[in-house]
């Protein structure tokens, strides 16, 4: 079926602290850092960092929002991403293997998945990552002193969906958004969309023993994964599409001033978001200056002060890469 989703665009998690998401996710991963600004819904002053690779593109931006002051803490299970994989050069699992084994990072040992090479990592707030290699991949990584183009991270490969019964959330996937099965390795199956390849890449992992996980925005959880649609007329259609379906769990639209949002409860359990393309991360700040300071949406600056105050000091790294 004719799909107007590109592919990813942004997965959103539950940390712990501020600092030690940046210290992981910009310092350990070499992410850049390209926005610092709030939670908009709620009542608690919560960040909302955003990364990226070099070009901040669509596909490549991991958003977080810290936890540890708040208190909630997610139980890690089924109907949930289970884990977030990274694209990364030929011959980069190498590198990342010693990285994380001489900085402490908790790691498992190098295998194979769906004939790529695949390192599985863990945040320090317990979300599960994967570096997977891909030799076709041409994004700009974002790179550091000791993390180069060679190795560095290109964007989103594909997220892994944990889920205990796969023939609803399949026909959810290929039926109501657009994606192709595209076969099977052990539990894992993999979909695609707009021809595949990194970025547009979706897996189920067939867990039907595990127990079902948090679904709220708590640590150590992935919230949602949000997929790219151009405009609003595209993320209406596919509204549309998947009410016909009987998916009625839709929200309407939401301003999140990077972009314009819709979000829907998938039948395995996992929140789905549909993200427009037509905005971008510059509308406030300058493209070589993303992530400098914090900003808010426009209808929360009369309440600056207080919004900032009970936020954890942070130390934003400056790489000009």
């Amino acid at each position: 079926m004719d799909t107007p989703i590109t592919g990813l665009h942004h997965v959103t998690s539950g940390v712990s602290g501020a600092q030690e998401d940046i210290d992981f996710l910009a310092g350990t991963i070499g992410l850049r850092i390209i926005k610092q600004t709030v939670l908009f819904d709620g009542t608690n002053p919560i960040y909302h960092l955003y990364y990226a690779n070099r070009g901040a593109e669509v596909g490549s931006v991991m958003t977080t929002f810290p936890f540890r002051k708040v208190g909630y803490v997610g139980r890690r299970g089924s109907g949930q991403v289970k884990t977030t994989g990274y694209s990364v050069p030929r011959g980069a699992v190498a590198f990342w293997a010693e990285r994380f084994a001489r900085l402490g990072v908790p790691h498992g040992k190098p295998g194979e998945r769906f004939g790529a090479h695949v390192l599985r990592f863990t945040h320090p707030a317990g979300l599960e990552f994967e570096m997977i290699e891909d030799a076709d991949d041409r994004r700009d990584p974002w790179t550091t002193a000791d993390i180069g183009a060679d190795s560095g991270v290109r964007g989103f490969h594909s997220v892994a969906m944990s889920v205990r019964d796969t023939e609803e959330q399949d026909r959810f996937l290929t039926e109501g958004l657009g994606f192709k099965r595209l076969g099977s390795d052990g539990a894992y199956t993999r979909y695609a969309i707009n021809g595949g390849g990194a970025g547009r890449v979706i897996e189920f992992l067939h867990e039907p023993d595990v127990k079902q996980g948090t679904w709220a925005f708590c640590q150590g959880v992935v919230h949602h994964v949000a997929l790219a649609v151009p405009t609003e007329t595209e993320q209406l259609a596919v509204k549309a599409r998947l009410e016909g379906l009987g998916y009625t769990d839709c929200s309407e639209i939401k301003d999140r001033n990077y972009f314009h949002s819709i979000y829907v409860r998938s039948p395995g359990g996992i929140l789905v978001e549909l993200a427009t393309c037509d905005i971008g991360f510059a509308v406030d700040e300058a493209p070589d200056h993303l992530g400098e300071a914090l900003l808010l949406p426009p209808w929360f600056e009369d309440r600056r002060a207080e919004i900032v105050a009970p936020l954890e000091p942070i130390t934003v790294p400056r790489h000009a890469h």
